[in-house]
């Protein structure tokens, strides 16, 4: 397995995983991996729309995350490197709430991430009620795009396509020629900003045919100059850790990257694939 570093994982102090990251631990060792970061969700104003989602179900205690992780951190030393993460969820009108909270503590690495849309979850069917899955896709790449004209303290932007997850028809149809014009906009100013996207494998157990983005969005995102590409599964249960990255080495190859990024302290090190 040439990607030997997770950089998207959730464990049980994410509201959606129960999975203790002492557990995720292990797992990845047992894979073999070198590198391991823990992205804890960090989502405000999150919009609750079912009961067993109740306020904060989305916000991390970043201390009791922090004094688990360091405890763990050192007992696994001698086999694994540990990193500190966050995944904050990204709305304009959080532009400072979240910068503040990136300054609470001293992460290794922030994934920006986008799982609102104007307010609304594309993991509901609400989102895409009353248009086209094409209007509703365009819509979530705008509000992206609104992010980063407000927003810069991150590492990578997470999952960029991950609406398709969650649309009528999942990814079926869809390419990145379909969405050219605002998705080259969103890259261009992501490489302007010195930022970063990932490959996510996490669609690809839920039946995708890509990983999110999609090869067209890395192919095109390495065709205008960006260098910068994290690896992770966006595991929340141990099965997941590090899931299809084979598969992911061959697509980032095919799209033109030699190198993937881990973080520490914020830097980026490079490693070849």
């Amino acid at each position: 397995m040439p990607i030997t570093a997770d950089f998207h994982l959730h464990s049980s102090f994410s509201g959606d995983s129960d999975t203790p990251m002492e557990e995720m631990i292990l797992k990845g060792i047992e894979l073999g991996l070198t590198h391991m970061c823990f992205t804890e969700h960090n989502d405000f104003d999150y919009v609750v729309t079912e009961s067993s989602h109740p306020p904060g179900f989305w916000e991390v205690n970043p201390d009791a995350y922090l004094y688990d992780f360091l405890k763990l951190r050192e007992k696994y030393a001698d086999k694994i490197s540990l990193f500190f993460g966050v995944e904050l969820g990204l709305q304009p009108h959080l532009s400072m709430r979240n910068a503040a909270f990136a300054k609470e503590h001293d992460y290794d690495f922030i994934i920006g991430s986008s799982h609102l849309c104007h307010g609304k979850d594309p993991y509901y069917p609400a989102f895409y009620e009353g248009r086209s899955q094409e209007e509703a896709y365009l819509e979530y790449f705008e509000s992206i795009l609104e992010n980063l004209k407000v927003y810069s303290n991150f590492d990578v932007y997470g999952h960029l396509d991950y609406v398709v997850r969650y649309g009528p028809t999942k990814d079926q149809g869809y390419s990145y020629e379909n969405y050219r014009d605002i998705l080259d906009e969103i890259l261009k100013k992501l490489i302007d900003m010195e930022k970063g996207i990932e490959i996510n494998t996490g669609a690809l157990p839920k039946g995708m045919r890509e990983p999110n983005p999609c090869a067209g969005i890395l192919r095109r995102y390495r065709e205008l100059g960006g260098e910068i590409v994290t690896t992770g599964s966006d595991a929340h249960e141990t099965r997941l850790i590090a899931y299809a990255f084979d598969r992911a080495t061959e697509i980032l190859k095919e799209c033109g990257f030699r190198y993937y990024a881990t973080y520490e302290k914020r830097r980026p090190s490079f490693h070849k694939l």
